[in-house]
């Protein structure tokens, strides 16, 4: 049948099980400026072999610096800094010296990879910091890394900490950006800061246990999420999944209480035919009556609604941003448990385009909730091209490991996009071939089934199926969802994997 738009408002339960409303994330304040400042912190940004001269100070307290540098072997190589205790009468307790090699050449993942060095590195009881650009000669040059450092700042101090009855205090620092353009610096930081906003809530969304991050309660964070933004959402319901077909989305959620629903947030900021960015969202794997069996993998099957996560901040960013595109964020969710209704291996679902899918192994679940969410993107939105995302394959841990994820693309204008995208923003894609695999999910029973071997192209074969005809690109970002230390720009936990990535792939995209 013809689906509306628009097809319902969700009206939430006041018994809602979330533990509390979307973080509030930071506790820091940015400002630029022109002028100088003075603060018990000072980071210094030198280019490579410069000499270091800081406005205010006296030849006597530049050389104090230079010889502790020397001494330090500080040369101001790319992501290089180090701590001195700043010279006598300088209003500054302590003095940091960041590197950044050729200003004019320092790439924005590792200006943001120093800026989360630099957030490991402060004090979180600090008060207010001084980063002085002005060694930096190149006035846009130096706005620009401004931004960007900023950006890995806040990528790095995020905290989700609402499940510890006494959580650490979080950083509430003021930075003062001291610039030569600093209004140019603060657009920069503002769109940047759209982009941290939308991975905040990304990895909020996969952080939640599994008792409370079900499907409903995904709907309602991103709801509050988007609350003030010019994003249009449609809700639909496990009611209405069932009345519009939808079998494979239902059947993964048949063995729970909680119902499968599917979300799509429509950012409309032009008259092109919109991207679809589909992300998987089974909010808790169990894998159904093909149980996990390992103790440290389904400890972890929180992190398999990363996907939805992924192109929900994404839509969230770009809207912040008021990108001049036209995107849709669709996320099927869905918790795949067990019990006397669960679906059985070998049962026969219909999906919403009509094919007829052999349930081989209820654990192969995402590309099935996947699946619908591509047949409802093209009949809801008709748009130019689909981008899956999802904690697919096991397979692709094998094959890749968590340096790249894998990619699938049906069209080298989405493919050159995403290559880039990865290069721009450190989360790298690896194309994997997806030809040379006839009959790969025949089923001898209905249509198609929805494993085969390879597992990671299987599940690509899958997923194209349902996007038809439209231009396609499908990321597997398997074990790519969280860290279990601090890593570069992310501190222990999700990661927000996707957001970045596919923000930077739909402006690609729209050069």
């Amino acid at each position: 049948m013809s689906l509306q738009r628009a097809i319902s408002t969700l009206a939430i339960s006041a018994a809602l099980a979330l533990p509390a409303a979307a973080s509030d994330y930071l506790s820091t304040n940015v400002r630029f400026t022109s002028d100088n400042a003075s603060a018990s912190t000072r980071v210094v940004f030198v280019p490579e072999n410069q000499s270091i001269a800081i406005e205010g100070w006296t030849a006597e307290q530049n050389q104090a610096v230079a010889r502790a540098a020397g001494i330090e072997a500080f040369t101001g190589a790319a992501s290089q800094h180090v701590t001195l205790i700043a010279p006598e009468g300088t209003q500054a307790d302590h003095l940091m010296l960041a590197g950044v090699g050729n200003p004019a050449e320092l790439s924005r993942f590792n200006a943001e990879k120093l800026g989360a060095a630099i957030a490991a590195a402060l004090k979180p009881e600090l008060t207010d910091v001084v980063f002085d650009t002005r060694l930096i000669s190149n006035p846009g040059v130096a706005a620009e890394i401004s931004a960007q450092v900023a950006h890995g700042i806040d990528l790095r101090n995020y905290r989700f900490d609402r499940y510890q009855s006494e959580p650490k205090a979080r950083p509430e620092t003021t930075y003062h950006w001291v610039t030569q353009s600093p209004q140019v610096a603060e657009r920069h930081y503002e769109d940047y800061r759209a982009i941290a906003e939308g991975v905040f809530v990304a990895r909020d969304i996969t952080a939640l246990p599994g008792s409370d991050g079900y499907p409903e309660a995904i709907v309602e964070l991103a709801k509050q999420a988007m609350s003030d933004l010019d994003i249009e959402l449609t809700i639909i319901t496990p009611e209405q999944v069932k009345e519009m077909g939808m079998g494979l989305l239902e059947s993964v959620s048949a063995g729970s209480q909680h119902g499968s629903y599917l979300l799509a947030a429509h950012y409309k900021g032009s008259d092109e035919a919109p991207i679809a960015l589909v992300g998987k969202g089974n909010t808790f794997d169990t894998g159904g009556y093909n149980l996990k069996t390992s103790s440290s993998s389904i400890l972890r099957m929180q992190t398999d609604k990363a996907g939805a996560g992924a192109v929900i901040g994404a839509v969230m960013a770009l809207a912040k941003q008021q990108a001049p595109v036209n995107v849709v964020a669709i996320a099927p969710l869905s918790h795949n448990l067990i019990s006397g209704s669960a679906t059985l291996p070998g049962d026969v679902v219909k999906a919403g385009d009509g094919t007829l899918v052999e349930i081989a192994n209820t654990d192969a679940e995402g590309r099935l909730i996947l699946g619908d969410a591509n047949w409802y993107a093209n009949d809801a939105f008709k748009p130019r091209a689909i981008a899956n995302i999802a904690t697919l394959t096991g397979s692709k841990v094998g094959a890749l490991g968590t340096g790249y994820a894998a990619m699938f693309a049906s069209a080298d204008d989405l493919r050159a996009a995403i290559i880039e995208a990865g290069k721009v923003t450190d989360e790298k894609v690896w194309e994997l071939p997806l030809e040379g695999y006839p009959g790969i999910i025949d089923s001898p029973l209905a249509d198609i089934r929805n494993i085969g071997s390879p597992g990671t192209q299987a599940g690509a074969a899958f997923l194209k199926h349902f996007a038809g005809d439209t231009p396609w690109i499908h990321i597997d970002m398997a074990a790519d969802a969280m860290v279990s230390s601090p890593t570069g720009i992310h501190p222990a936990g999700p990661t927000g994997f996707g957001v970045r990535l596919l923000t930077e792939w739909v402006h690609q995209l729209n050069k």
